[in-house]
């Protein structure tokens, strides 16, 4: 997959900070280089495999994508890959509590990040159980990270269900770009430290990379408030993990490779105001992963892939046992603080730990070859099993699993040398569901060079989650007695169903040295699951709209100062019955802008702005008041005895705290300094 690889979306950075930045360097001045040409500039947009599952410039994909580059990644200054996301028009971000992340796209943003489908080399992160992705348990390190394509908006036409909002696509370096060793470090305040160690080699065919790493993070203020009462965060974790890739040539069309990944966690999690809440947590996953493929050329070729995860969680706890004299039931005792009137003490004590256990076993064929010199196809299949295993969660021992099957195909047909027309389709049999059929067309038609627009319509399902359909949260005393239920399991459920309509440009301005990349959006949701009653369980709901627009923009202005500007404006209309929090789980405007500047000797300043609107985070989080975070770097790189060096010093948050998903999540200002060598 050669050509055109200066990965895109923006370039990179944040524009008066970094000037600022630069000025206060003493005696440092701007790296001068040649004038940049117009071939520089139409030749700079990225090639992206994410949408179709086809090689493609990103000006002649079918939906709209953002791609997050490595360089974008370290003047960013996250180490998170979470915290990446805020780089992407439309996307909220924010750290909930125990080690988990809340993300939105245009709303319906809750603590699970249900309808996003997360791959990291064609593996899927995605958990069957709840529907959330195990961001802290992921064995897998921002230095290992070529570049993330992000599709923004429905793809189950490729990848079938949960690729509902959304695409995340994380792209690991292939060993051939880790030669040798290498070494960063990390520590700051707010209890940020890590380590991770890198070793990559070859030896004949063989090409190999080796990663381990140690990270905590101790993520808000650990004292706050809850209303008018004094909260204790216990967020202070601790994950550990080693992963490895080999890349093996049998011949000069076929090759095998094989990654596997292992993470430990020990976690302090939660808070003081809720009893029942386990605060230490043992989490722990492991993966292998399986791919042989055979390539005789650019437009003809096939792969078999297999994969297997486990993650693992584990958070024993006892709680105390109130009866509560208003609804005349057995509850959990408050904790934290004295127990109203209303709570007598019982003198029991049930079980409230959290035991988790997903696993994952995955086959997939994809064949992709060119039928014709104005025709290509990528078609394939794949089956999948999970199981899931919660004593809390599901209120049995035994294990809940099922089996899907998908099979796909996406055609592309060059009609005329300005028109591309692509369409496809997933067809695909859930464990819970049954048959869904999930189509798209799409048309690029080139106005002049450089400039293209789309028009793309699509329809994506989403899958109830384990818990939506079969969840039963029960307590128990410690002898066995029912103490009161919280949710039920639900009736049969039918899957959410968006259908999206897009309009795009991409936009090529080489006399500005800028890239344009816009759309308009407008999606209709059916059959939207939400829980309700009590004790809660999930049902399907009325109607809902969701329109707007993202825009993303590249600048570079001169060869020394890249910049990448997002911006974003949604709204949702939905009747207040389908849930009363639903139109205002989306802010209706965010920003970011992200700069970086070279200076000479080695220098090098980035700054990043992320500007939120107010919004309210569905169910259990809180409203958020707007809010604009100011990130800053500055590094330098140099050379020592055949060694590469850099250092760089990282501010976040730079001015004033705000909260993230919970009134009790202050995020305040950190700095933090990184080192790193490869030799």
């Amino acid at each position: 997959m050669a050509a055109r690889r200066h990965e895109v979306n923006g370039a990179r950075p944040a524009a008066c900070a970094t000037l600022a930045l630069a000025v206060l360097l003493d005696g440092l001045m701007p790296v001068q280089a040649q004038a940049l040409t117009e071939a520089d500039y139409y030749d700079d947009l990225p090639v992206v495999l994410s949408v179709s599952r086809l090689s493609q410039p990103l000006d002649e994909a079918p939906a709209a994508v953002t791609v997050i580059d490595e360089a974008m990644i370290r003047a960013s200054g996250f180490r998170d890959i979470p915290d990446l996301l805020r780089l992407v028009p439309g996307f909220s971000v924010a750290y909930t509590r125990d080690n988990t992340w809340a993300i939105g796209y245009h709303g319906m943003a809750d603590a699970f990040s249900r309808r996003f489908q997360v791959l990291v080399d064609g593996r899927s992160i995605y958990s069957p159980a709840y529907g959330a992705v195990n961001w802290g348990e992921l064995p897998l390190s921002v230095d290992d990270i070529e570049r993330i394509e992000v599709v923004r908006g429905p793809n189950a036409a490729s990848y079938g269900a949960n690729a509902f909002l959304s695409v995340i696509n994380i792209i690991t370096k292939d060993p051939s770009q880790t030669p040798g060793t290498f070494a960063s470090m990390q520590y700051g305040e707010q209890g940020m430290s890590g380590l991770a160690l890198r070793h990559g080699g070859a030896q004949g065919d063989l090409r190999y990379r080796l990663t381990l790493s140690a990270q905590t993070r101790d993520r808000f203020e650990a004292d706050a408030v809850d209303w008018i009462t004094p909260v204790r965060m216990y967020e202070e974790t601790q994950t550990y993990f080693v992963n490895g890739r080999a890349e093996y040539r049998l011949s000069d069309t076929d090759g095998i490779s094989a990654q596997f990944g292992v993470s430990v966690g020990d976690w302090q999690a939660g808070h003081s105001i809720n009893a029942d809440e386990p605060q230490g947590q043992d989490a722990s996953a492991q993966f292998v992963q399986f791919r042989f493929q055979r390539v005789r050329s650019s437009d003809d070729e096939w792969m078999v892939q297999a994969y297997f995860s486990r993650n693992n969680f584990d958070a024993p706890r006892q709680a105390a046992i109130c009866f509560d004299t208003v609804k005349g039931a057995p509850a959990v005792c408050p904790g934290g603080h004295p127990a109203p009137p209303r709570y007598v003490a019982t003198g029991q004590t049930l079980e409230a730990g959290n035991d988790q256990l997903q696993t994952r076993f995955n086959i997939e064929f994809q064949r992709n070859q060119r039928l014709a010199p104005n025709w290509r196809a990528v078609w394939g299949g794949e089956v999948r099993h999970e199981s899931v295993e919660s004593l809390r969660y599901f209120n049995t021992r035994e294990s809940l699993d099922g089996t899907l099957a998908r099979a796909y195909v996406n055609l592309e047909w060059r009609a005329h040398p300005d028109v591309l027309l692509q369409g496809g389709t997933m067809l695909e049999h859930h464990y819970f569901t049954g048959t869904d059929v999930s189509p798209r067309l799409a048309l690029n038609y080139t106005l002049a060079e450089g400039h293209t627009l789309r028009f793309n319509v699509s329809q994506a399902y989403r899958s109830p989650t384990f818990f939506e359909q079969k969840g039963d949260l029960s307590y128990y005393t410690t002898s066995g007695a029912f103490v009161t239920q919280i949710f039920a399991p639900s009736d049969s459920l039918e899957p959410e169903r968006i259908l999206s309509r897009e309009m795009g440009y991409v936009g090529l301005y080489p006399a500005l040295r800028l890239q344009l990349d816009a759309k308009l959006f407008h999606d209709t949701i059916h059959d939207y699951i939400n829980s309700k009653g009590g004790p809660a369980h999930f049902g399907n709901h009325d109607d809902f709209t969701v329109r707007g627009g993202d825009l993303q923009l590249g600048w570079q202005p001169v060869p020394a100062l890249k910049l990448s500007a997002q911006y974003a404006r949604a709204f949702i209309q939905a009747d207040p019955s389908i849930d009363a929090d639903l139109e205002d789980s989306v802010p209706h405007n965010t920003f970011s802008l992200l700069a970086q500047y070279e200076l000479a000797r080695g220098w090098t300043a980035s700054a990043g702005v992320y500007r939120s609107g107010r919004m309210k985070w569905l169910s259990d989080g809180d409203w958020t008041d707007a809010f604009t975070r100011w990130d800053a770097r500055l590094a330098r790189r140099w050379s020592w005895q055949g060694h590469e060096m850099e250092a760089a010093l990282v501010a976040q948050n730079l001015g004033a705290d705000y909260t993230e998903f919970r009134d009790t999540n202050i995020f305040s200002r950190r700095v933090y300094a990184s080192f790193s060598v490869a030799w």
